[in-house]
């Protein structure tokens, strides 16, 4: 077994503290993974909360990891010790349903293996994320990093970008598409990147214009606020594509008319209680009201190349992981621009509480 270092809520709202675990040795197509840097995801608040619910203690929140090889076992052909890599928010899924034989393994019908917060497929053993100082993963579900790009800045890539990506391709993002990002935070700066690199018109909805300099250096072509009415009786009926990144309450009813005729919304952020929305506002204009979660592995490889091609990352603050509870409160008051990540090399110091 490997002694794992790492920071775990011990029970739900506990602050985050120090733990002491053990990995597996790795099997025959594991990778061990020293992780250098854990991106802070607003899920990780969530559930080491237990806001949603479901929650397993103790809980080593983090599935935007990146690292290096140091270890593979027998049988493992994709990577090599010294790789650059990358786990994101699964570990495991059945590989047999129809949508894991797709390359979708994130709708798996059994269920993915969350990278934490979880049970391994043996249903014992708990899955322990990033926030720690080792991980071990199967092969298959192991990410190649390129070269090209910094690993801590990279390391949101491996939720936000990818929770960006996948809408934009599968609703077709590009030239000539009209494509709005509700929300200009960890999720939505990595859309306006990523939709501004896929040739689209990028519009940036805000509650305010106080981060409209952020949006148009991100590469928005506009930038409205949400808070003016006039906003949305000059945008109706105007993009093909609105992503909303927002988990906070709002009228779905107001945004969904801004689409075009056969437009779509994708909700990628998951407010806490139900939404209402109106027939009316899907009939007229034969919009769509779409959902999306993560990406599959081929998917999110296909994401990581795409940033080392135009050299996209998360803009970050990097912190200590005795930080991280300070971090946790800013994440809830949107005090970061935009992504915090931990840096892993000071679970090492004494400092850290071990």
């Amino acid at each position: 077994m490997i002694k794992t270092l790492g920071y775990a809520a011990y029970k739900a709202k506990d602050a985050l503290a120090p733990f002491t675990f053990e990995r597996r040795d790795p099997r025959d197509h594991d990778v061990v993974i020293e992780t250098k840097y854990c991106g802070i995801c607003h899920s990780d608040v969530h559930q080491a909360r237990d806001e949603w619910g479901g929650s397993v203690f103790p809980m080593v929140p983090g599935h935007e990891i990146v690292g290096v090889v140091t270890e593979v076992g027998a049988g493992v052909t994709k990577f090599k010790v010294g790789d650059r890599v990358g786990v994101g928010c699964f570990v495991d899924s059945c590989r047999t349903c129809e949508y894991c034989r797709q390359g979708l393994e994130q709708y798996c019908t059994q269920g993915i293996t969350a990278t934490y917060n979880g049970y391994e497929r043996d249903g014992t053993t708990l899955s322990q994320g990033g926030y720690s100082s080792a991980i071990v993963v199967d092969e298959n579900y192991v990410l190649r990093v390129p070269d090209k790009l910094p690993l801590d800045a990279a390391a949101p890539l491996l939720c936000a970008g990818i929770t960006l990506y996948s809408p934009l391709v599968h609703w077709k993002a590009g030239p000539g598409k009209k494509v709005a990002i509700i929300g200009l935070g960890g999720l939505g700066h990595m859309g306006v990147k990523l939709a501004h690199a896929m040739g689209a018109e990028v519009t940036v909805l805000s509650q305010s214009l106080r981060k409209q300099d952020d949006g148009k250096r991100l590469g928005a072509d506009h930038f409205y606020a949400t808070s003016d009415k006039e906003t949305f009786k000059k945008l109706a009926g105007t993009f093909d594509l609105i992503i909303n990144t927002v988990s906070a309450p709002m009228d779905w009813n107001a945004y969904l008319g801004l689409l075009k005729v056969d437009g779509t919304m994708v909700v990628v952020g998951i407010p806490e209680g139900e939404v209402p929305v109106g027939a009316f506002s899907l009939v007229i204009g034969r919009r769509s009201l779409a959902g999306s979660m993560i990406g599959g592995i081929q998917e999110t490889q296909e994401m990581l190349d795409f940033c080392g091609k135009h050299g996209i990352v998360s803009d970050i603050e990097t912190i200590a992981i005795n930080q991280v509870n300070e971090a946790y409160e800013r994440v809830v008051a949107s005090d970061v621009r935009y992504r915090f990540v931990i840096d892993l090399e000071t679970l090492k110091s004494a400092g850290a509480g071990f």
